[in-house]
């Protein structure tokens, strides 16, 4: 039975993808995204590319997400 050990370049990488998106968290949370209970589609929208963007948040950047949901016919 052969096993697959991961290298240390494919362990540095998953670190540092998980330390990006705890610092994207950071700022949403420090932007108070996840306060109030309204999830519309255009604040759950701008959280996630928040926390996707991660440090770049602090250098400048200020993702904003806007989308419209279909209205209902009258």
């Amino acid at each position: 039975m052969v096993t697959r050990r991961a290298t240390t370049s494919s362990r540095v990488v998953t670190v540092l993808v998980v330390i990006w998106l705890l610092i994207g968290l950071a700022a949403a949370a420090q932007r108070n995204y996840f306060a109030g209970s309204d999830a519309t589609c255009a604040k759950v929208g701008t959280t996630l590319v928040t926390i996707v963007a991660g440090p770049l948040n602090y250098v400048g950047a200020n993702p904003k997400i806007d989308c419209e949901a279909p209205q209902p016919s009258r």
